[in-house]
């Protein structure tokens, strides 16, 4: 039976995992490439090719005591971190909010706003509504 022994290393271009097998150094990077397209994280173009074929509602519901919360639904979290639009959509707007499920809820009505800010992202405007 053939013995592994597994050694952690640094690289320029992150972190990666060495193993070594009869003479045989082989490594392996971790998180350097894309398991959807195969490309490295530099080049990968998952998120933006997701962003251009989601199709996005921004809708403004009432809560208690007649507060608002603006919900932003239609988005893939597979293919896209909700928790960082998330923040950066809080920051911008000065609100608080969360991430339930598949969308995003910000305190307050911004509808008008998530637009320009989803729009800035790079989501394309026809497909927000």
């Amino acid at each position: 039976m053939l013995r592994q022994k597994r050694n952690t290393c640094r690289m320029a271009s992150g972190q990666c995992q060495v193993i070594n097998n009869q003479n045989l150094k082989i490594a392996v990077m971790i998180g350097g490439i894309c398991p959807t397209c195969g490309l490295p994280k530099e080049l990968c173009i998952c998120e933006e090719v997701a962003k251009e074929q989601q199709r996005i509602n921004v809708k403004v519901n009432k809560r208690r005591y007649g507060k608002e919360v603006t919900v932003i639904e239609g988005l893939d979290p597979t293919d896209i971190d909700l928790e960082d639009l998330s923040k950066f959509m809080k920051g911008k707007l000065a609100c608080g909010g969360t991430v339930k499920g598949n969308s995003i809820e910000l305190q307050g009505n911004h509808r008008d706003r998530v637009k320009e800010l989803l729009s800035l992202k790079g989501y394309s405007t026809e497909n927000i509504s």
